[in-house]
């Protein structure tokens, strides 16, 4: 069953949708048979039936709604975009001189050891 052992008005959205999609086509006789089967009131159904119409009839004011929080939502995309990629060449750049100061490092280390000065004091 689509609620996995929950009462059917706590079934999830897609569960009931689910419901609503399967009983579309049945006759009256039908939709009781399938009711029993499933351990639901035909009346259930025909509520979600009802709610999930009037979902996608979404009102002008909901709509201008969502399309000023989707144009907010890309500025902020966008603006995070710009964030990370400064953010990661920021990081490239202390990367590379994290590796030139290891070579120059490397190189003076080798100076030293083949200086004069060092076998000197190490002979000594």
């Amino acid at each position: 069953m689509p609620g996995s052992g929950k009462t059917p008005d706590a079934w999830s959205a897609d569960a009931k949708s689910v419901v609503v999609i399967e009983t579309a086509v049945l006759s009256e006789a039908e939709l009781s048979e399938y009711c029993r089967s499933k351990a639901l009131c035909s009346e259930q159904v025909r509520q979600w039936k009802a709610d999930c119409l009037s979902g996608m009839q979404a009102h002008p004011q909901q709509v201008r709604e969502q399309q000023a929080i989707r144009r907010k939502d890309k500025k902020r995309i966008k603006q995070l975009e710009r964030d990370l990629n400064r953010k990661e060449k920021a990081l490239a750049e202390v990367v590379a001189l994290l590796v030139l100061r290891k070579k120059l490092n490397a190189l003076w280390d080798d100076d030293e050891a083949n200086s004069p000065h060092s076998q000197s004091s190490r002979l000594s």
